[in-house]
């Protein structure tokens, strides 16, 4: 199986000029050759020619689309033949290592205040441990917080 590896160039956009060449399809013929037999002499072999779209700015917010005519050449890579190789070369040994026991998290407690009820802080009032992760336990009743929001809400509006 061969491998090859591709270059892509820009095909000439003008001809170029030589002694006996008159017409400019000439001298875009003439351009054209010299450029694949330099690629050729680098060891490129001619694949084809591709026109593709290439999307480019115009002024501050606009784009157009502009139309490129580019050159496909390959080569094909030189493989090494394969090497008689142990094992042991392949996939080395892992090191050894101790095993670490990972540590509890401590538990996060805030202390509830004397005048609340056990309804209003049982669920959101305690964490039971950080995981890095969004609890999702089920919260029952009202944390201190939003009672205290609720309140102000309330005597606002039956001050205004």
């Amino acid at each position: 199986m061969s491998n090859f590896e591709y270059r892509v160039v820009a095909a000439p956009s003008r001809g170029v000029k030589a002694k006996g060449i008159k017409s400019a399809e000439a001298r875009f013929s003439h351009a054209l050759e010299q450029m694949m037999n330099a690629m050729a002499s680098e060891g490129w072999e001619y694949q084809r020619a591709e026109t593709l779209p290439s999307t480019e700015r115009s002024g501050l917010t606009s784009s157009t689309t502009t139309w490129r005519n580019v050159l496909v050449f390959r080569r094909s890579i030189a493989q090494e033949e394969p090497k008689d190789i142990s094992i042991a070369q392949i996939v080395p040994e892992p090191p050894v290592t101790t095993p670490v026991k990972p540590q509890p998290l401590p538990e996060i407690v805030t202390p509830a205040t004397p005048d609340e009820d056990a309804s209003k802080s049982a669920g959101a009032s305690r964490m039971l441990s950080d995981n890095g992760v969004e609890e999702l336990s089920e919260v029952s009743g009202l944390t201190n917080s939003l009672t205290q929001l609720a309140e102000a809400r309330k005597s606002r509006k039956t001050n205004d």
